[in-house]
């Protein structure tokens, strides 16, 4: 699963109401990067605007771990599929790997290669920051993605999602919908404790909650971000607890085994927020007949718009809609909450 970030200066795109409204993310904005107008497009994989007309030829070399993880293969077709749009665009892939050795050899291939612009999302930020301060040296410029470097020294760059944030608007979802409910009770489902990302998604719930005097969390049960982990945790949470109103859970995924555990139970008395934008979660939101009613975005679609931001660096321009001439030094794409209100828009986001 992406890690969090740590930084204090951040460029943060927000252009959407907190609770459960549609946010137009990064992808939008960086569509037109080389373009002096801006154009929105519904989702990052839709093609590029119209007046971004081919430029300089940009080779662009892209790593990142293994897709493990649905969350992760998203990662890399959004990639893909983003740099097939611009015919102005060169894509050297690696395979991608968890071995922080094996990935430091393929990016130290990429900067052989002289690639013009490398996109990296590190298995390891600290354990390959070092590889990414031998590109920028190189001269090539780094966009890191996500999983951050612990210097900013290592890339031109950065672009991820914000886990505070995902715990922050799940908190305030539930919050809005148990407004009128005395003594109202919510759990959580998290992911792996020993991530600095689920602690940062658990504060963020917690410091939303603490805006509804009403609502107090009653449990807690830290999964694995996997189906199974997810439903055995979910298990243990429903016998222990006879009635709550919500559950807050951390990842789509492990919310997969968590829906089992709660069919089995044959309980349907409460409201499930998820978190990350699997398809799964959007397709039962819009069937709206369980007790999933909202996910909380991170967006995978930050690859895309990596491929966008190094498009840009390597062709000298800046972003779309900004008056400056560079790109941004970091961008925190917006955790939207996705609802039956807004799912349509987001499908084909989802990640399988």
């Amino acid at each position: 699963m992406p890690e969090p970030t740590d930084f204090t200066s951040r460029f943060t795109s927000r252009r959407g109401l907190l609770f459960g409204t549609a946010a137009v993310g990064a992808g939008a904005l960086l569509t037109g990067c080389t373009s002096n107008e801006s154009k929105d497009e519904p989702a990052a994989n839709d093609q590029p605007a119209a007046e971004d007309k081919p430029g300089k030829q940009v080779t662009i070399g892209f790593a990142g771990p293994q897709a493990d993880h649905g969350w992760l293969n998203a990662i890399n077709d959004n990639a893909k599929s983003r740099a097939k749009k611009y015919s102005d665009v060169t894509l050297e892939i690696t395979e991608g790997s968890n071995d922080t050795a094996a990935q430091i050899g393929q990016i130290e291939t990429l900067i052989n290669k002289k690639v013009d612009v490398l996109v990296v999302l590190p298995a390891d930020g600290k354990a390959l920051t070092q590889v990414g301060l031998k590109a920028m040296r190189a001269n090539i410029p780094v966009v890191n993605l996500d999983r951050i470097f612990n210097t900013p020294q290592a890339y031109r760059c950065w672009i991820g999602g914000d886990n505070y944030g995902m715990g922050l608007n799940a908190g305030h979802y539930i919050g809005e919908k148990l407004k009128g409910k005395s003594n109202a009770t919510v759990i959580e489902l998290a992911g792996l404790d020993n991530l600095e990302l689920t602690q940062q998604r658990t504060k963020g719930f917690d410091d939303a909650l603490k805006n509804y005097p009403n609502i107090k969390k009653v449990a807690r049960q830290a999964a694995e971000f996997t189906v199974e982990s997810g439903q055995a945790k979910m298990a243990q949470l429903l016998q222990a607890q006879s009635k709550f109103d919500a559950l807050w859970n951390h990842d789509d995924d492990q919310g997969v085994g968590a829906l089992r555990a709660i069919e089995q139970a044959g309980r349907d008395d409460f409201l499930m927020v998820g978190g990350a934008g699997a398809l799964s979660a959007f397709q039962a939101i819009k069937q709206d007949d369980g007790v999933l009613k909202a996910t909380v975005l991170y967006p995978p679609t930050m690859a895309a718009s990596a491929i966008d931001l190094a498009r840009a660096l390597g062709q000298g321009k800046g972003v779309s809609g900004m008056a400056e001439f560079e790109i941004p030094a970091s961008i925190t794409l917006y955790s939207a909450v996705v609802d039956k209100d807004n799912v349509d828009q987001y499908m084909s986001t989802g990640f399988k």
